[in-house]
Formats: structure tokens, C-alpha cells, sequence
């Protein structure tokens, strides 16, 4: 064990790319894929990035204003208008719209958080010190007439800071501002390896090994290294039906990995798949409910992303995910007509803005006809709807059946 440690923790500590090695289990040997740690760049030149970056706006905000010009803050436009789609490159990136932030008599508050953010900012790299989102709004308490008023406000000027710095590869989490939520559950055919803080000695998780318990996704993985034996991963919207797949083990039948994604994945969960992707050339399989939401917000980020994190999506998404289901022809196939709800306003209004503004799903004429039948069948079916023929259907029948051919699912 000593030995296998050791290697452990030289490959996370090296970022050496995906190996593969045998293991022997009793009389059969199976493949086990492993990963040391994804680092593009040492964490020790991100952070004088980071500082460097900082250091600049400010050298240059302070020119500026010192010679009596009004200074500026330069940004890129978030939004869905602002992005291009490619199939080749498999994720949204930005068009290249910003936004320029001057100093004047109306923009002086938020000019003034920006600075305030970028300098907390400045004093927790330097220091390897952190915040969540939530105390980054609280710290601004002291700032007097720059404080925020609301969480939501300070979210925005984090995302327009973020954005400021994300041509360097610079991230909100490299900037030490971290997501109050988890990173999503794990488990499965999956070891994690991780590092104690302090002795930097290799903590292996066994995914397999929880109990009625799961891995949580930390809120930043690309320090973690993986061992597997599993085939793919499934990735799940709902915590229920995540519950029902891992108290039947069903990671163990088909030989998988299943996340629990809780609707929209944090930015951790996506990372962390997009690493189970790329690192361990696994393939993602994608289950949520048929309905707008979980089409055109759920999956659309987790496989290229959103309009809003364009400058980030490269690292973000997970590009050779797949559309397992629910799909509307699910709803024919598998007789849930009388499982269904109704599609409200709200559902209307979402699908047919995908359809005409989403360069995804304009992208892919697979998705615009899927997206087109279940706006003529007027309803909307959840991943739960499968108990009308039993609790266990899903794992008999309906994931078995699917997964018969994978290269029809959506894509």
C-alpha cells in the first residue's frame, strides 16, 4: 500500500495525463483507468496570474483618475445574444461584445464594489484564504455607501470581475470566491483521490464503498485524481431517482458511475464529469425530465454550457455528453400518456425561446423535432412517471432498453 500511495501522489501532484493500468480481481483482470490531477498550469502560476491581473486594472484605474481622465472597467457581454455555437468545438464561447464600465456620477457604487471585490479578492489569493459568495456579500457590510444591498448584486459584479480576467484562464474559484452549495453526489465504480491539506498525503474515496451514503463533489476538483473500472457515466437530475439507482446498485449492474446532478449542475458537478469525460475517456449519459427545463437548461449547461458563463464554458461543460431521457417519444414508447402534466405558459415560452434564439438546439435538428413533438403533445413527463408500471420499471426495463444503443440518443 505504501508503494501505491507514493505513485498516487505523484501523478495528482504532476498532472500526468490519463494512464491505463491492469488489476487483478480473483481470476479476472479487468482495465483500470486512472488520472493523476488536471493542471494546465501549476496552482502557483494561477495565482501571480491572478494577482498580476488584479494589479493591472488597479495600476491602470489609478493612472487614470490621477491624470484627471475617468477611468474604466472593461468586460464581456454575459448573455445568450453574446455566444456562437460550433458542433466541432462542442461548447458556447463568446462572439466578443463588452461592455465598458466608466466612472461617472451614475456607475460610481458599483464602480467602487468592483474595486472592493477585486482587492478582497487580491488579499485572499495572496493569503490562500477563501469566501463564499454569501460572505462576500456580508464583508461588503463595512464598505459604508459600496455596500450591497442584496446577495444578488454582489453575484453580478463577481461574474463581471470573473469575466474581466477569464482571457487569462482566470476563475471565480481562482480568485477564492467559492458556491455555497455542494458539488453534487457521486457513486459507483469510482475511486477519488484526494490530498490531506496539510501533509499533502494522498485520501482515497471508493465510491463503491458508501453505504447508503455518496461522494460529495468538492467545490474544486481539478486537484483530484481517479481510478476506475466503469463503462460510463450517468448523470442524473433528480435526487429521488438517484436514490432509487444507488439503493438497488445499479452502478454495480451496468458497471457505471451515477452523479446526482439536484437540477441545474453546480459549476463543481460539471467540472468534475467534464474530468470523468476527458480524463478517463468515459462516456456521459445524460437522464432528467422531459420538459423544457430540464432540456433546455439542465442538459443545454451541462453539455456546452450557458450564455451567462460563455467566458468560462471551455472548462465548464461536458461537450461529449448525450441525451439518454426522458424524450417525448419515451412518453409514446412506454405508454405514460396518463403520467404526463400539462405544459404550462411558462414551458411553452421556454422551449419555443430555445428553438429561436438557442444556437444549440437550432445546431441540431434531432433536438428541434424532439422539442417540436412535445409542444404538439402538449405535456411534460418526469423521470418518476415510469413507477405507473412499477418502482424498479426504470432499472428493469427502461434504462436496460435504452441503453441497448446509445448512438440514438440525442444529441
Amino acid at each position: 500500500m505504501g508503494a501505491r500511495k507514493k505513485t498516487t501522489k505523484k501523478k495528482a501532484a504532476s498532472g500526468k495525463k490519463t494512464s491505463v493500468r491492469k488489476k487483478a480481481m480473483g481470476k479476472k483482470t479487468v482495465k483500470v483507468k486512472s488520472s493523476g490531477a488536471a493542471v494546465d498550469r501549476t496552482k502557483e502560476d494561477l495565482r501571480k496570474v491572478a494577482l498580476d491581473s488584479i494589479q493591472s486594472v488597479a495600476t491602470e484605474v489609478y493612472r487614470t483618475g490621477s491624470t484627471g481622465g475617468l477611468p474604466q472597467l472593461t468586460m464581456p457581454q454575459r448573455n445568450l445574444a453574446n455566444v456562437t455555437y460550433d458542433k466541432k468545438t462542442g461548447y458556447f464561447e463568446m462572439k466578443g461584445n463588452l461592455k465598458t464600465r466608466t466612472l461617472d456620477v451614475n456607475s460610481v457604487k458599483t464602480f467602487a464594489q468592483t474595486l472592493r471585490l477585486m482587492a478582497l479578492a487580491k488579499d485572499m489569493v495572496g493569503q490562500e484564504d477563501f469566501a463564499t459568495k454569501r460572505e462576500a456579500y456580508y464583508v461588503s457590510k463595512n464598505w459604508g455607501d459600496a455596500k450591497f444591498n442584496e446577495q444578488r448584486e454582489s453575484d453580478t459584479v463577481l461574474d463581471d470581475i470573473e469575466g474581466m480576467f477569464s482571457v487569462h484562464e482566470v476563475t471565480r474559484e481562482t480568485l477564492r470566491f467559492m458556491p455555497e452549495e455542494h458539488g453534487g453526489s457521486v457513486v459507483g465504480a469510482l475511486t477519488v483521490i484526494d490530498r490531506d491539506p496539510e501533509t499533502l498525503d494522498p485520501i482515497r474515496s471508493d465510491c463503491a464503498a458508501m453505504g447508503s451514503g455518496a461522494y460529495t463533489v468538492p467545490s474544486s476538483v481539478d486537484h483530484l485524481g481517479f481510478e476506475t473500472q466503469a463503462d460510463f457515466v450517468l448523470a442524473i437530475e433528480t435526487g429521488g431517482m438517484f436514490q432509487r439507482l444507488n439503493h438497488h446498485r445499479y452502478w454495480r449492474t451496468a458497471n457505471c458511475i451515477l452523479v446526482e446532478m439536484g437540477g441545474v449542475p453546480t459549476r463543481a458537478t460539471r467540472r468534475f464529469v467534464r474530468r470523468l469525460s476527458d480524463d478517463l475517456k468515459l462516456p456521459v449519459y445524460v437522464f432528467v425530465d422531459c420538459d423544457p427545463y430540464g432540456m433546455c437548461n439542465i442538459y443545454r449547461t451541462l453539455k456546452v454550457g450557458s450564455g451567462s458563463a460563455a467566458h468560462v464554458n471551455r472548462n465548464f461543460c461536458v461537450p461529449k455528453a448525450t441525451y439518454l431521457g426522458v424524450t417525448p417519444q419515451d412518453i409514446e414508447d412506454f405508454g405514460l400518456h396518463d403520467a404526463t402534466h400539462p405544459l404550462q405558459p411558462v414551458d411553452v415560452k421556454r422551449a419555443k425561446d430555445a428553438l429561436k434564439n438557442d444556437p444549440f438546439f437550432q445546431a441540431h435538428p434531432k433536438w428541434k423535432k424532439a422539442i417540436k413533438q412535445m409542444l404538439k403533445m402538449g405535456v411534460r413527463a418526469e423521470q418518476q412517471a415510469f413507477a405507473k408500471w412499477g418502482l424498479n420499471f426504470v432499472i428493469d426495463e427502461y434504462l436496460p432498453r435504452k441503453m441497448r444503443d446509445p448512438k440514438k440518443f440525442l444529441p
